[in-house]
C-alpha cells in the first residue's frame, strides 16, 4: 500500500503540476505592466504551452511552489533548458534554476549558467557564472548578468571573443579577447556594446577601449567606422586609411575612405553599390590636391599635376538566365593617377574598359563588346595608348539542333571593328614588324563546318569534315613602311577558304585486372586552298600562338581570324590514356604536322612575323609531345615539349609537378623557350619557378617561392611569409623582392601585414597575399 500510495501521489503532484504548467502564460502576463506585456507576448506565444521532465517533482500546495530535480528539461514557446534542479514559484511566476543550466533561446543562441533566476517567460532576471554563446559562434562570458524584457542582455564583469575551433575543441583558446567591465547585448538594435574594455593578445591588454560597439551575429550590414589600413611607399610616405561603411538601404550601401598621407597630403576615395533585380552597379571616385607633388621624379605624369583623380563604373545585368549586359569603365585626370596611389583593381599597367552584351542558349553564343584600353605610365610624352587598338568585336556561334545529313551543322561569325591613333611599330633584325597599323580597319567573318563520325566494323572510327569560309575587309590605314612583305593597296577585299578533312581514330582498350589502358592513333588531313592576302592584311588578333600537343589536332591552328591556315596538311599522332588499380592516372599525347601541298602559310610574310620559329614554319614539322601524371598521394607532374625535328633538341619545354597533402603544399615550373631571332626574341628564356606552403602546426603555416632566371643566373623574384588562421584570427606577414632581370633597375621589395579578428575588422599594411600556389 504504501507504495500505491506513492504512485497516487505522483500522479497527484503531475496533474497539479499540468494544470499548472501547460496552461496559457496569460495569469503570468497580467501580473506585468503593460509594456512588459507587450514584450513578453512578442517573445512567447499566447498559446504556449510548457512541457516538463524530470526524474524527480515536488509539489508544495501551500507554497505555490514546485520543484523538480534531477535531469530537468523544460521546453516552453521555443525556449529549451535543462539543469539539475528547477523550482517554479506560481505567486511571483518566476523560475529559479540551480546546477549547469543550458538555456537555448529561440534565436538558436545557447545561455550557460550555475545559477538562473528568471520570469517564467524567460524574458526577465538574474544570472550567475554566464556564459553565452550565439549562432555565429562569438563568445560572452560573465561574472553575472540581467535579462531585460526578453531582448537585452547586461553583463558584468565580462569577456568577449570568437571561437569558431571551438565548436570541434573545446580545449582550443582564442589568441584574443576583449575584457569589459559591461557588455550590453540589445536584440532590439542588435549590438553589442562593451564598456571600459581591453583589447588583449596573447593574454596582454594592448590597447584600452572606453567603449566599442559591433552588430551582433543577426546583422549582415550595418553602417559604421571599419578597421584602419597602414600604407608605406616611397612617393607617398606613411599612409593611415580610415574607412567608413553606410549602409543606405536593403538595396544600396557606400564605403567612403579617407586617407592621410605624410608626403602627398589627403585622398578621398568613395565607392557607392546597388544591387537591382536584374544585377549590380558599382560606382567609385577618387581624388587628391598633391601637397608635394616635386617629390615626384621631374617631367612625370605624378610631378607635372596637382589635382588628380578618377572615376570608375561597373555594371552587370542579368536581363534573364540567357542575357547579360554591362560595363566596366575608368575615367582619370591623367595616364597614371590610379597606379600612383594603388588603388584597388586599378593599379595595373593595362586597364581594359569595356562594354558588353552577352547571350548563352543550349546551342549557341552571341557576345558584343567594345574595348578601349587605358595605359597607366608616368611618361608624359608615352604613345603607348594612342596605339592601343579601339575595337568592337562581335561573336555568334550556333550549332544546328538537328543532324544535318547525319552529321553535326554548326556556323560562326565574327566581326571586328579596329581604330588606331598611332602606329605601332618594332624592329628586329633591321627588318620592321607592325603591331598596329594607324587608322581604321573591319572584317566580317562568317564560316560553316559540317562534321559526322562514322563508326566502321572493327572499330575504326572515321570523322569526315566540311567547312567554308568568307571574309569581307575594310582597309583605311596607312600602309606599313618598310614592310618586307606584300601589303594590299585595296581599300577593301573579300577572301574565301574551303576545307575538306577527314579524321581517322582507332581506339584501343587494353584491361588487366588491375588497370585498363586506350591507346588511340589518329591521322587527319585537310585539304584547301592557299591562304589569300597571306602577310598582305592587317593582322590584329592572329599575332602569335603556341605550337604544342593541344594544338596538334586543331584544323586552323592560328589564334585568331585575321589569317587563314592554308594548303593541304596532315596531321599524325598517338593518344594514350591509362587508369592504374592503384589510383594513378596517365595521360599522353605524341606526334608530328606535315604541309603536304600548296602553301605554307607559317612560312609567309606577315606583319609580326607570327609564323616565324613556330615549328610549323617548314613542311615537315618539330615533334611535339606531352604526358601528364595524377597520383592518388596528392602528386601531379606534366611535361610538354618540342622537339626539333631533325636534331631532336628541345625547342620548347614546359615542365611542371606538385603535391598537394595534408601539411605539404608545393610546386614546381619549369619553362625553356630556345632563342626566336625570326619572330623577335635573340635569347633563349630559361625559368624556373619553385613555391611551397607548410603547416607546421594547428593553424600555423610557413610559405615561400623563388622565380630564378637561369640564363642571366639571377633571382628574378622571391617571397617568404608566415601565417596564422584558426578562421578567426588571421594574422600574414610576407616579405616580397623583385629584380630586374638585366640587374639595371634597383631592387624592389616589400613588407605586407595583416592581422584579421572575426566579428571586429581587418588590419592591413601593405600587401600580404601569397598567391603563388592558387
Amino acid at each position: 500500500m504504501p507504495g500505491a500510495n506513492r504512485k497516487v501521489q505522483r500522479l497527484w503532484a503531475a496533474l497539479l503540476l499540468s494544470s499548472t504548467f501547460l496552461v496559457p502564460a496569460l495569469p503570468v502576463m497580467a501580473q506585468q505592466s503593460g509594456n512588459d506585456a507587450a514584450a513578453l507576448a512578442a517573445t512567447v506565444p499566447a498559446d504556449a504551452k510548457m512541457l516538463l521532465s524530470a526524474n524527480e517533482l515536488v509539489y508544495n500546495k501551500d507554497a505555490d511552489r514546485v520543484i523538480v530535480r534531477g535531469a530537468v528539461q523544460i521546453n516552453y514557446g521555443g525556449y529549451q533548458m535543462v539543469a539539475r534542479q528547477v523550482e517554479y514559484n506560481q505567486k511571483s511566476g518566476r523560475i529559479i534554476a540551480t546546477g549547469e543550466i543550458e538555456l537555448i533561446e529561440p534565436s538558436g543562441n545557447k545561455v550557460y549558467a550555475d545559477h538562473m533566476d528568471v520570469t517564467s517567460t524567460f524574458s526577465d532576471g538574474f544570472v550567475q557564472t554566464m556564459r553565452v554563446e550565439t549562432t555565429d559562434l562569438t563568445k560572452l562570458a560573465a561574472v553575472n548578468g540581467e535579462r531585460r524584457n526578453g531582448n537585452e542582455f547586461i553583463l558584468n564583469q565580462a569577456v568577449y571573443t570568437a571561437c569558431t575551433p571551438c565548436a570541434t575543441d573545446p580545449n582550443h583558446r582564442s589568441l584574443w579577447n576583449i575584457k569589459a567591465e559591461r557588455i550590453i547585448q540589445n536584440g532590439t538594435t542588435h549590438t553589442i556594446r562593451l564598456e571600459k574594455a581591453h583589447f588583449e593578445l596573447f593574454g596582454q591588454p594592448i590597447i584600452y577601449l572606453p567603449a566599442i560597439e559591433v552588430p551582433d551575429q543577426t546583422v549582415k550590414r550595418q553602417s559604421g567606422f571599419l578597421f584602419p589600413r597602414f600604407r608605406y611607399t616611397q612617393k607617398l610616405g606613411f599612409g593611415a586609411s580610415v574607412p567608413y561603411y553606410w549602409a543606405i538601404a536593403p538595396d544600396m550601401d557606400a564605403t567612403v575612405t579617407a586617407t592621410g598621407l605624410t608626403r602627398q597630403g589627403f585622398l578621398l576615395e568613395g565607392e557607392f553599390r546597388q544591387r537591382f533585380e536584374m544585377g549590380e552597379h558599382v560606382l567609385r571616385m577618387a581624388g587628391i590636391s598633391q601637397m608635394n607633388p616635386e617629390s615626384f621624379t621631374s617631367g612625370t605624369e605624378d610631378a607635372d599635376h596637382t589635382q588628380r583623380g578618377m572615376i570608375a563604373s561597373k555594371a552587370d545585368f542579368q536581363f534573364n538566365p540567357r542575357w547579360s549586359f554591362g560595363w566596366d569603365v575608368l575615367v582619370q585626370s591623367d595616364n597614371n593617377f590610379a597606379k600612383t596611389y594603388d588603388l584597388s583593381t586599378f593599379d595595373g599597367t593595362t586597364l581594359t574598359n569595356q562594354a558588353y552584351l552577352t547571350g548563352l542558349g543550349d546551342r549557341n553564343y552571341f557576345d558584343l563588346r567594345a574595348f578601349y584600353f587605358d595605359i597607366q605610365d608616368a611618361d608624359p610624352s608615352s604613345a603607348a595608348e594612342n596605339q592601343q587598338a579601339i575595337a568592337q568585336v562581335l561573336d555568334y556561334s550556333a550549332t544546328a539542333p538537328n543532324p544535318v545529313a547525319g552529321g553535326e551543322l554548326s556556323a560562326t561569325i565574327n566581326l571586328t571593328n579596329i581604330k588606331r591613333n598611332r602606329l605601332d611599330a618594332y624592329t628586329v633584325a633591321n627588318d620592321e614588324r607592325f603591331r598596329g597599323l594607324e587608322g581604321t580597319d573591319h572584317r566580317l567573318t562568317a564560316e560553316l563546318e559540317w562534321k559526322k563520325q562514322i563508326v566502321v566494323p572493327g572499330g575504326l572510327v572515321l570523322t569526315p569534315l566540311l567547312a567554308a569560309r568568307g571574309d569581307a575587309i575594310g582597309i583605311n590605314v596607312d600602309r606599313p613602311v618598310g614592310y618586307s612583305g606584300d601589303f594590299t593597296n585595296d581599300d577593301a577585299v573579300t577572301r574565301g577558304m574551303v576545307t575538306a578533312g577527314l579524321e581517322a581514330r582507332y581506339p584501343m582498350l587494353f584491361t588487366t585486372p588491375h588497370s585498363s589502358h586506350i591507346l588511340e592513333p589518329i591521322a587527319q588531313i585537310f585539304v584547301r586552298p592557299n591562304e589569300q592576302y597571306a602577310g598582305g592584311l592587317p593582322n590584329e588578333d592572329a599575332q602569335s600562338f603556341v605550337f604544342d600537343a593541344t594544338t596538334l589536332f586543331d584544323r586552323d591552328k592560328f589564334s585568331g581570324f585575321d589569317r587563314i591556315e592554308g594548303g593541304t596538311r596532315a596531321n599524325l599522332g598517338i593518344r594514350y590514356t591509362g587508369t592504374l588499380g592503384n589510383g594513378y592516372g596517365v595521360r599522353a599525347i605524341a606526334g608530328q604536322s606535315y604541309q603536304l601541298g600548296g602553301v605554307n602559310s607559317f612560312a609567309t610574310d606577315d606583319l609580326v612575323n607570327a609564323g616565324a620559329n613556330s615549328g610549323l614554319e617548314t613542311d615537315r614539322s618539330d615533334y611535339v609531345a606531352l604526358v601528364g601524371l595524377d597520383a592518388p598521394s596528392g602528386f601531379t607532374g606534366s611535361f610538354s615539349g618540342r622537339f626539333d625535328k631533325d636534331e631532336f633538341s628541345l625547342k620548347r619545354t614546359d615542365l611542371s609537378a606538385g603535391y598537394e597533402g595534408i601539411r605539404w603544399q608545393t610546386a614546381v615550373t619549369y619553362t625553356s623557350i630556345k632563342a626566336q631571332p625570326l619572330y623577335g626574341t635573340n635569347y633563349d628564356q630559361d625559368e624556373i619557378k619553385t613555391a611551397a606552403s607548410y603547416r607546421f602546426q594547428d593553424y600555423w603555416s610557413v610559405f615561400g617561392s623563388v622565380t630564378y632566371d637561369l640564363n642571366y643566373n639571377v633571382v628574378t623574384r622571391n617571397s617568404l611569409g608566415i601565417t596564422y588562421d584558426d578562421q578567426d584570427t588571421v594574422f600574414s606577414l610576407v616579405y616580397k623582392n623583385e629584380r630586374d632581370p638585366d640587374q639595371q633597375l634597383a631592387n624592389d621589395w616589400s613588407i605586407g601585414a595583416r592581422i584579421s579578428f572575426r566579428t571586429l575588422g581587418d588590419i592591413n599594411v601593405g600587401d600580404a597575399s601569397f598567391k603563388d600556389l592558387d
